[in-house]
């Protein structure tokens, strides 16, 4: 393995989408960046792969967009809301730069992230895994000690270490971030793909106690879940996945049910047995949380990547000003965009809707989002100067590596 550099500007651990992202951003800002990530390129990961409005936005400002079409993910023009046997189909329309809708395969998603990251001139490994937080007398985070795959260490230096390493975060681990936040309900998910059902849109499915999506993504197949009280995922469901697919399948979207009965999915059937939503404090001296290791909501409303893209931006413009302060605003600017999704989320995780407070609140987090989309547009507004740059203290030393 090639070595480190003794000192970076910015260390981003875990090079998932959130990560990946950071990581690039920072990077297009001329900043010296090393992103590493111990499971290999392209590997797969639980996911439901759905970007709503805001996540395809981030795509399409990042230059993006076209690249994640080149890899045959179908363009989604629309979305169903089935409750029970009402229908209610969205179409999407076209605006800001967004004509439909994509779920990318986070094998194809992830890949691409890291790839922009380096094209900017992010240092990327694969393998290497964080073994513990460097720190100096003052007890600030100022690097990382890195394990590669031979077993040897390293010990790297930098300006702010990143943790986009999942919820289950090393890094928030290691400096004790505190959850402020907890979520109060969890939903437990069963998905497999399917292929050869065409692309007929994203469909949601609802009948009281059992919900089931359908996403489609790359190579003619859809993402199709079933999601069920996280109590109810215990009950049997785990012991025996495919049993329990079918026939909440069946339950709650009895065609789809009755046209995937004599077929077998493309891939084994994954689960989650569901877990609660949190806020995590994500800025310390020299660290800063990002994606679920900072901010974490059911999967239910698929939500995650979109999340995780725009807080990707929101903290790569806070280190790009150099200050903890920035910081500081990085999490109650997440928090402000954030509270409403995560409480409506819980919610709706929580299958104690009859269907008609179920679409009351599908409302409710379709205003919710669109304001999340108007935020990210005006991050390309000019944005003034500060009337005293030198107010905050620099913690990355020296400005951007030459």
């Amino acid at each position: 393995m090639k070595t480190f550099h003794e000192r970076y500007d910015a260390i981003v651990v875990g090079a998932r989408c959130a990560g990946a992202a950071t990581a690039m951003l920072l990077a297009r800002q001329g900043l010296r960046v090393l992103l590493f990530e111990r499971d290999r390129r392209c590997a797969a990961t639980l996911s439901t792969l759905a970007l709503m409005r805001a996540g395809v936005l981030q795509l399409h400002r990042w230059h993006l967009l076209d690249a994640v079409r080149r890899q045959g993910t179908p363009a989604i023009a629309s979305t169903s809301f089935a409750y029970a046997d009402e229908v209610i189909t969205v179409p999407i329309k076209p605006r800001d730069g967004v004509d439909a809708l994509f779920s990318p395969r986070r094998t194809v998603l992830d890949p691409l992230l890291g790839d922009a990251a380096v094209a900017a001139g992010a240092d990327v490994r694969y393998g290497p895994r964080l073994v513990d937080l460097l720190r100096d007398a003052n007890d600030r985070v100022v690097g990382v000690v890195i394990e590669d795959r031979d077993r040897s260490l390293h010990q790297v230096r930098a300006g702010i270490v990143i943790g986009a390493d999942g919820f289950r975060s090393t890094v928030a681990s290691r400096v004790d971030a505190a959850t402020y936040r907890q979520g109060r309900h969890a939903a437990g998910v069963v998905y497999a793909f399917w292929r050869g059902l065409g692309n007929a849109g994203t469909w949601w499915h609802y009948r009281p106690g059992v919900s089931v999506g359908v996403i489609p993504t790359n190579d003619d197949e859809s993402c199709i879940f079933v999601a069920m009280p996280s109590s109810k995922f215990g009950d049997g469901i785990q012991t025996d996945m495919e049993a329990g697919y079918r026939r909440l399948l069946s339950e709650c979207a009895l065609t789809l049910g009755r046209e995937l009965a004599s077929r077998a999915p493309s891939e084994r059937f994954r689960g989650f047995p569901g877990r609660l939503g949190h806020l995590r404090q994500s800025h310390g001296p020299g660290w800063a949380l990002v994606g679920d290791a900072g901010y974490f909501k059911d999967p239910l409303t698929a939500h995650g990547i979109s999340d995780a893209l725009r807080d990707a931006e929101l903290l790569a413009r806070a280190v790009g000003q150099g200050s903890d302060r920035a910081l500081a605003d990085y999490q109650s600017t997440r928090d402000e965009l954030s509270r409403e999704l995560f409480e409506i989320t819980d919610a709706i995780a929580g299958f104690e809707w009859d269907l008609d407070s179920l679409k009351s609140l599908h409302l409710s987090l379709s205003r919710t989002m669109n304001a999340e989309v108007e935020a990210l547009l005006a991050l390309d507004a000019p944005r003034p100067a500060r009337s005293d740059p030198t107010s905050d203290p620099p913690f990355l030393a020296g400005g951007p590596a030459s």
